[in-house]
């Protein structure tokens, strides 16, 4: 994916169709427009974030479309979940279906005054509905209202000669007011509910009741967004009801689930993304901001002809002027987990890539250097497969991570090159990212298509997901990852401990081993001179570990083990093997001037060692200095 500024994708319904959910806004118009359905009410059925508020706001503009000034279907939107409680659900409904059509009546060329006259007694209804219901409400709370509010509710006022206390005569005054001469150009109301699935359970039930009054009412439709199963949950707990029922029983259904189907006329379920829609909806979102918008528009053509001719992303073919390999590299490598991992969901999918550009743009801002497709696969297993994320945590602190990651790579079947330099030092970054890099030439197959295969007699060290993980490119072998793994602890408020060194050298390590001066001379000469050979051995083992692992901290992590060894001659050898720990691609300039010539012999093999690993270049110079430092005079 192409490094750009952050801007993160909203997390409100989509404006631009990414995904062809056009097929099932254009199914719900063509039932809402049905005259033998006429009054009828759909539920539009599907997870959170699945896309049902985007299918809302297509039958909007379908609606919209199909309509004429003489037939126009009015459309009116509304989230129970808003409204206020004190009111009420159902009031708060009817109201909002009152004023669309006070709005449409204020409009008319006719001015009958029959229409408004309907209006304002089924308003006076409301009103009185709704003063119930905040004196119910208010003496509950001990909050009552005064006297002379309690006495209007009761007593009709004397000019007032219509009795409108109750909703009883509503449905015959609701369909007097949708006949009247005033309306006669509306074909349809079409009232849309988004989100009832996050309400309490009583303003679930209020709506549905407030549902149900307009249902014997001609040229009345509701749709009704939300998970059916969240709905009839929500049912049973307000009427209390002692559950679901068996799941062997198929033929019996629970009272919740009746109630609901007798309003709500058929559900049509919002069918969660397929691999190609996945794919083809992370390549959409990364070009939406770059793409211009014919081009957009033609994707998207392309996307939808594709999907209905079952192609694979291949077939979508190239836009003139438009250079995409890169964001579809990204797409191909990250559709098999985010499709299986995130169920299909849209919301879930911006939300990783948002998780994903605000992590890409801290560790820039920290300095971390690593490629935006190598930061993607560690997200990736941060983000959805957290067990393996918190091992791979757990070897970093151990400093096993780089000798872990390469195992499981041999096992995933990406081996290091031939060319690479045998344990215990890792290959170096020249070695992995060469022409053939997998990560330059993004798989567009099926995964289990294009997967390499495993080695023959795998070790069972890993699990199955771990593997899987590291066989999405690019390779990590070589990778300096400390920074980010760094990085994601602290946001994961996880301590990076190496429980395999005895705790009472933690302290020593971390001091030795600090960027500061003054925490490393914390640690004097007697201090480690008395350590006992055993905890010499273990301190450096853990240093040369961490300089496997974290090479940017060699300066400090040398210097610490010529302190050590220094103080401590017989743990020469353990200090050798903790030099050998550092790649020889990782190594500074700066590291071999801080070798002396009265080193041991076993300690300056070193860097003897180093110089037949190096090429040519000022690291490789350095060394021989350090070997030869007469001849640098």
């Amino acid at each position: 994916m192409t490094e750009q500024t952050l801007a993160l994708w909203s997390d409100d319904p989509a404006r631009v169709d990414l995904l062809s959910f056009d097929a099932v806004a254009e199914t719900v118009v063509d039932a809402l427009l049905d005259e033998a359905l006429d009054p009828i009410a759909l539920g539009l059925s599907g997870s959170w974030g699945s896309g049902k508020t985007t299918v809302l706001n297509l039958v909007a503009q379908e609606l919209d479309q199909r309509g004429t000034p003489d037939h126009k279907v009015l459309v009116v939107q509304t989230h129970p979940w808003r409204y206020d409680p004190a009111t009420g659900a159902k009031e708060s409904l009817i109201a909002e279906v009152l004023a669309a059509l006070d709005d449409e009546i204020d409009n008319s060329e006719t001015k009958t005054g029959k229409a408004k006259r309907l209006l304002k007694r089924l308003g006076k209804r409301i009103d009185w509905a709704k003063a119930i219901k905040l004196a119910a409400t208010s003496s509950l709370t001990l909050q009552i209202p005064d006297y002379a509010a309690l006495v209007e509710l009761v007593k009709p006022k004397e000019d007032d000669d219509d009795d409108v206390r109750g909703l009883e005569a509503f449905r015959k005054e609701f369909a007097e007011l949708i006949q009247s001469e005033d309306l006669k150009h509306i074909r349809a109301v079409a009232v849309l509910v988004d989100d009832l699935d996050r309400c309490l359970p009583e303003t679930v039930v209020e709506s549905l009741e407030a549902i149900r009054l307009f249902l014997a009412v001609p040229k009345m439709s509701f749709v009704i967004a939300a998970d059916e199963d969240r709905v009839a949950d929500a049912i049973r707990t307000r009427f209390m009801a002692t559950g679901r029922p068996e799941e062997s029983d198929v033929d019996q259904q629970d009272p919740a689930t009746l109630y609901l189907h007798k309003i709500v006329q058929t559900t049509i379920p919002l069918p969660a993304l397929s691999h190609f829609d996945t794919q083809a909806y992370l390549l959409l979102l990364q070009l939406q901001s770059s793409a211009e918008p014919a081009q957009l528009t033609e994707l998207i053509d392309r996307c939808a002809r594709v999907r209905r001719s079952g192609g694979t992303i291949d077939d979508i073919g190239t836009i003139d002027n438009l250079a995409w390999e890169d964001e579809l590299a990204f797409a191909t490598r990250l559709t098999p987990l985010l499709y299986e991992k995130l169920h299909g969901n849209p919301r879930y999918i911006k939300r990783f890539l948002n998780d994903l550009r605000v992590r890409q743009s801290v560790a820039s801002r920290r300095g971390i250097t690593l490629k935006p497709s190598v930061v993607a696969k560690l997200m990736t297993l941060e983000a959805l497969m957290k067990p393996e994320f918190k091992l791979l945590l757990s070897w970093f602190a151990k400093g096993q991570m780089r000798d872990q990651l390469a195992r499981l790579e041999d096992e995933a079947g990406r081996p290091a090159s031939p060319d690479t330099t045998p344990e215990p030092d890792p290959p170096s970054d020249a070695d992995s990212d060469g022409d053939g890099d997998p990560q330059d030439r993004p798989q567009r197959r099926e995964p289990d298509r294009a997967e390499p295969s495993a080695p023959a007699n795998p070790s069972g060290q890993f699990s199955q997901a771990m593997v899987r993980w590291a066989k999405l490119a690019p390779p990590l072998r070589g990778e300096d990852l400390s920074p980010y793994v760094t990085l994601a602890a602290s946001f994961a408020g996880v301590p990076l401990i190496d429980d395999s060194l005895p705790e009472r050298l933690r302290d020593i390590a971390v001091n030795l081993l600090s960027d500061s001066a003054r925490e490393q001379k914390s640690v004097t000469e007697a201090e480690l001179a008395n350590l006992k050979a055993g905890d010499a051995a273990d301190l450096l083992r853990h240093i040369g570990r961490t300089l496997r692992d974290q090479p940017a901290r060699q300066k400090a992590g040398v210097n610490a083990i010529f302190r050590l060894v220094r103080c401590q001659p017989s743990a020469t050898t353990a200090a050798r093997d903790a030099l050998m720990m550092l790649p020889p691609s990782e190594i500074t300039v700066v590291t071999p001037l801080q070798f002396k010539p009265a080193d041991p012999p076993e300690i300056r093999s070193v860097l003897s060692t180093w110089k037949e690993r190096l090429s040519d270049g000022p690291v490789r110079r350095a060394v021989e200095n350090a070997l030869n430092p007469r001849s640098s005079v």
